[in-house]
Formats: structure tokens, C-alpha cells, sequence
């Protein structure tokens, strides 16, 4: 395998673990900068609310900027910011460096995976983004559990963990990524939001955003839907944490093979209603540790599955335009996660600890209900081979893969 794709997945895996470590952290940064975990919990949704928002402006912004440049410029930008978030003395510089962080992503991950297509001949074009969204698997197997136990102590060293693996990821770039053809002509910014105003697309979106918000308001909170079952010990916390990522690399392999033989429609109504099952068990699971490990086998395995068929439906939409509906579906999927962060906090709030992710349940319920109203079975309908690529890879949480 090139070394050059394994750099760029260094990259993603880097960034993967950005964007979700800070969920097992959450109670050291309250601890320590003395906030409410709720208000912990946001910086989740700022780093996924500024990818959302500043992927699409930013995206046009530097389309004619060459690839290597711009892949480095973020490495560093991203590196940089971790760094500060590790240096960070209050919560409001914190939130201001987890911006900064996702601006770094929003300029990486899409722009890797274009890359990777030109490092290796056309037959091969699928491995590769495989190979660099792969990374952004791997974070939610390894990274994650990794970082939350390096920072079961202090969490500023998980943030030096991410800052490091950035770090190298940009030194071996710099040294090795070369020579790689110029920029083609990319979407402006009004064309690729233009496919919202058609009706199938919007519900397609609206799926994605309903789903992931719903997802995320438990996910992001998990370590506190869990605290009966860990007492407060981070190793047990790691366990879950560990068993939660492993089961969504299995949920986003049995999620392609799924769609091909069961339908998008099929997968999308049966993952969300399972999904909505185990939010609303896991007040009693949560209790013990049996419980807590088998909702994080339940829950990663269904909700993986449907974060494949959701590119997968937009991309059946309109296989010659695929690219820029994934990318819509890139930006529902971290508008969900942000909204994610305040709907999990509101619920906590509300609900308490023990019962919040009763108000997951609903969210799970309204996204089955918005796919049930605007899905047709579409076994029969199969998008481009790199639209396909690209659905397999935001099954891992990075559908931004196609970025023009």
C-alpha cells in the first residue's frame, strides 16, 4: 500500500479523534476549568457545528489553491489549534481553539480524499479512499479509547496525543507528497447548495440531520447515561468507549452489505427503530456494565448501518451529481452532531442524568418517521462506482469524502 495513502490517513485519523475523544473526556474538562458537563459537552458541538459551516465557504475559498499546500496549510492550522486547546486556561479560549480545530478538518478531510484518487490508476480509486477514510474508522476503534485513557489523568495530554499525530501526519506529507496534478475547476458554493431546494434531496437531508441528532445527543453524553454501570472509573468508561468504536467499524460493514441486499429503505427504518429501542433501554442498561456493553453493541451496529444507506440514498438520487450530495449530506451529518451537543444538554437538564436519552429515543423516532414518509425501496438503483466509494466511507462518520 503507498506509504503516501497511509500519511493522508494518518491525517483522518488524527482528525477523527479530534472530533469525538472530547466525549470521554467531558469530566475531566468539567473538573477542571469548573463548568457543567452540559457546558463540556459543547465543545463537541462547536467543533462540529464550525466544520458544518465553514466546509462549503471554505471549500470554494481555496479551489484553486494546490492540493499540497492546502493540505499542509490545514495539518498545521489543526495541529496548531490542539495545541492551544491543550494550553487553553479558560473555557471560553477552549471553545475558540475548537473552532480553529474544525476549520483545520474542514480544509483536510475532504481535500485528502480527492487527493488519494490522483496518488493511484482509476481501477484503484476506490481502495484508496477507503484506505484514507479508514482512518476516521480506526479513530472511533482506537483514537477514542485511547485518548480517553491517556487523559484519565489530564485531559490536556489527550489534546497533545491529537497535536502529535497531526504533527506527524504533516511531516511525512511534507517530505513525501509531490508533484500532484493542478486543481480542476470545483462547485461553487451556490451549486452545491443548490440541490436542497429538490424535494427528494431535502428529505434525504433531513433523515441525516434527524438520525445524527439523535445519535449524538446520547453519544456525546455517553460517559453520563453510564455512570451507574463505571462509578466514575475511566477504565470501565474505555471499555465501552472501545467496544462502542469496534462494533462501528462491524455496523459500517454490515451497513454496505445490508443496503446491497435489503434496500436503503429497508436499512434506514429498521437501524432507526433498533437505534430508538436501545435509547430508550438504556436508562435500566446503563445501571451495569452488562447493560452498558450490550448497548454498545446495539446501538454502534444499527446506527452505523444507517450512516451508510443515508450517502448511499443521495447519491441513488443523482449518481452524476454524487459528489455534491454527499457533501450536503457531510454538512447535515455535523449540523445533527452540533445540535446533538445542545439537545443532550437540554435533555440532562430536563430529564437528568439517568433518563435523558429517553428524549433520544423520540429524536430516533422522528428520523424513522421522516425516512418512512420519504424513502422508496431502492435495491435496484445503484449509484456511480465512486459515489458508492464515497457512501462506504461516510459510514465511518466522513462523508465528506468527494470533495469536487
Amino acid at each position: 500500500m503507498p506509504v503516501r495513502l497511509l500519511l493522508l490517513a494518518l491525517g483522518t485519523f488524527a482528525m477523527g479523534t479530534d472530533s469525538m475523544v472530547v466525549a470521554g473526556i467531558l469530566g475531566p474538562i468539567s473538573t477542571d476549568l469548573g463548568v457543567p458537563v452540559g457546558a463540556a459537552g459543547q465543545l463537541v458541538t462547536v467543533f462540529a457545528l464550525g466544520y458544518a459551516l465553514l466546509a462549503p465557504p471554505l471549500a470554494a475559498a481555496t479551489a484553486r489553491w494546490p492540493r499540497r499546500r492546502l493540505l499542509l496549510s490545514a495539518l498545521a492550522l489543526f495541529s496548531a489549534a490542539n495545541a492551544l486547546s491543550a494550553l487553553a486556561p479558560t473555557y471560553g479560549l477552549l471553545l475558540a481553539t475548537r473552532v480553529l480545530a474544525a476549520a483545520g478538518a474542514a480544509l483536510y478531510t475532504p481535500t485528502a480524499n480527492a487527493v488519494a484518487t490522483t496518488l493511484v490508476t482509476p481501477e484503484r480509486r476506490g481502495r484508496a479512499l477507503a484506505t484514507v477514510l479508514g482512518g476516521m474508522t480506526v479513530a472511533t476503534a482506537l483514537g477514542v479509547p485511547l485518548g480517553t485513557w491517556i487523559g484519565r489523568a489530564d485531559w490536556r495530554l489527550t489534546m497533545w496525543l491529537v497535536t502529535a499525530l497531526g504533527l506527524a501526519a504533516l511531516a511525512g506529507l511534507a517530505v513525501l507528497l509531490r508533484d500532484l496534478p493542478a486543481p480542476t475547476a470545483a462547485p461553487t458554493l451556490a451549486a452545491r447548495l443548490a440541490p436542497l431546494g429538490r424535494r427528494r434531496v431535502l428529505g434525504a437531508a433531513a433523515t441525516t440531520l434527524a438520525f445524527f441528532l439523535a445519535f449524538q445527543s446520547v453519544y456525546i453524553y455517553l460517559a453520563t447515561a453510564v455512570s451507574g454501570a463505571t462509578g466514575g472509573n475511566t477504565n470501565r468508561l474505555g471499555l465501552i468507549l472501545l467496544t462502542t468504536g469496534v462494533m462501528s467499524v462491524a455496523g459500517s460493514w454490515l451497513g454496505g452489505r445490508l443496503v446491497d441486499r435489503a434496500g436503503v429503505r429497508r436499512v434506514l427504518l429498521a437501524g432507526s427503530a433498533l437505534a430508538a429501542g436501545a435509547f430508550a433501554a438504556l436508562p435500566w442498561l446503563g445501571r451495569s456494565m452488562p447493560g452498558s456493553l450490550a448497548y454498545a453493541v446495539v446501538v454502534p451496529l444499527a446506527g452505523w448501518a444507517v450512516s451508510v444507506a443515508l450517502p448511499h440514498r443521495l447519491a441513488s438520487i443523482d449518481p452524476a451529481n454524487a459528489p455534491v450530495l454527499i457533501s450536503l449530506n457531510s454538512s447535515a451529518l455535523y449540523l445533527g452532531t452540533a445540535a446533538g451537543g445542545v439537545a443532550g444538554s437540554a435533555a440532562i437538564a430536563v430529564l437528568g442524568g439517568r433518563w435523558f436519552p429517553l428524549a433520544a429515543a423520540v429524536l430516533a423516532l422522528v428520523a424513522c418517521a421522516i425516512a418512512a414518509a420519504t424513502t422508496r425501496d431502492q435495491r435496484g438503483t445503484a449509484p456511480a462506482a465512486g459515489a458508492t466509494a464515497a457512501a462506504a466511507g461516510a459510514g465511518a462518520g466522513a462523508a465528506e469524502a468527494v470533495r469536487a
